[in-house]
């Protein structure tokens, strides 16, 4: 009898110590941004958000240890595909973070997907995965790319401009920039343009501003585009001639570029660093102790894509029970920065999107602030063709 006694609790011991080995194990979480080139601001940010939420938590979410891999995409679709195609192999990987830009995220979906990982965009939502297209195990924190262009498309409208100038790259988010924006736009379209992601010099496009003479020129010129296009905008003497609207064209990633140039000119988002609640607050306040930059809506939904996780899979005891990771995933139960954040059926959020101006604080650094609220509790126009429930 000692002898089985002893020998049950060799195997309970024994138990218990795979048990915590196994409950130790750490979440395997690839981070894909582009982090070289001129869009490498952009990517920086979506690296160093997620690193600080999970600095905050003492190196995990959800309680368990964190095994970060950082993959930079080169804002390359084929060289993405292999770096991630290469991380995921094995199946082992637990979640996948990323990427900056649509073009990215559509050639590494699929690999990502197939492993049986949980892809979340901190960033890209294409109206292409928002639809027909939707997954089971792909999430988005930030919006579906048409919105953000909404809201200045409605704000054009609704400052009854007659005639507008639009431009964008040429990839998929600039299509669905241009379709948001002339969603809500009813007036003339003077020319819609498309320029190549690499654009570096747009002096010709400026001069068909001057000449056409818009009474709005909207632009979605993201990263480098919008440092280049902000300052020869000013150059050309068009500053304070003609509105000037835009997305991810003046921001917290191209602002410390910019600078003057920019200041008074307006985007749209669903947050900005000076939101009046106590979590922004804080986040502004680490992120800039931490990075010595204003963080952006980049550095924003990552941080939110890292509370999301900590807080799924804490619910979910784990990363084991995939059904149970994604239940706890669309309940979204975390404090997002942006305040109010909700899941639609499409894996993308229902939240409130604003008008935001460029400012220039006291202590000589740029900002967006918050103009007013355009949009409340808005859903994507292409939800309504996912068959998730």
């Amino acid at each position: 009898m000692t002898l089985k006694l002893t020998l049950s609790l060799s195997a309970g011991v024994l138990a218990l110590g795979l048990a915590t080995a196994q409950a130790q194990e750490p979440l395997k979480i690839g981070v894909v941004s582009v982090l070289t080139g001129p869009a490498a601001a952009l990517g920086q940010q979506v690296r160093d958000g997620f690193q600080l939420a999970v600095d905050q938590n003492g190196g995990k979410l959800g309680g368990v240890p964190v095994q970060i891999t950082v993959i930079d995409d080169e804002l390359k679709p084929d060289v993405a595909v292999g770096k991630v195609r290469s991380f995921v192999e094995g199946g082992k990987v637990d979640f996948v973070v990323g990427p900056v830009f649509s073009n990215i995220l559509g050639a590494i979906a699929k690999p990502v997907l197939d492993s049986g990982a949980i892809l979340i965009s901190p960033n890209a939502g294409p109206s292409t995965m928002a639809g027909k297209a939707c997954h089971q195990n792909f999430f988005v924190t930030s919006y579906q790319n048409d919105q953000v262009h909404e809201v200045l498309g409605k704000y054009a409208q609704d400052q009854n401009y007659k005639k507008a100038y639009i431009i964008a790259p040429n990839y998929q988010a600039g299509k669905d920039s241009l379709a948001g924006f002339k969603r809500y736009f009813k007036g003339e379209v003077l020319d819609e343009v498309y320029v190549p992601l690499t654009a570096l010099d747009f002096s010709a496009e400026l001069a068909k501003i001057a000449s056409a003479k818009p009474d709005v020129v909207f632009a979605f010129l993201p990263g480098g585009l919008g440092v280049n296009f902000v300052k020869q905008w000013s150059q050309a003497g068009l500053t304070g001639k003609v509105p000037f609207l835009s997305a991810f064209t003046v921001d917290e990633s191209t602002l410390p570029a910019q600078q003057d140039a920019a200041v008074g000119m307006f985007g749209g988002m669903t947050w900005a660093p000076n939101m009046d609640n106590p979590q922004t607050k804080k986040f502004v306040s680490a992120y800039e102790a931490a990075y010595k930059i204003v963080p952006g809506s980049y550095a924003q939904q990552s941080y939110d894509a890292a509370q999301l996780i900590d807080s799924a899979v804490k619910a979910a005891g784990g990363t084991a029970d995939k059904d149970k990771l994604r239940a706890a995933i669309k309940k979204a139960d975390f404090t997002s920065l942006r305040g109010k954040f909700k899941f639609n059926t499409n894996g993308y959020p229902i939240q409130d999107f604003y008008l935001v101006k460029v400012a220039k604080r006291a202590d000589g650094k740029f900002q967006t602030e918050i103009a007013q609220k355009v949009f409340e509790d808005y859903a994507d126009p292409h939800a309504k063709d996912c068959a998730l429930k």
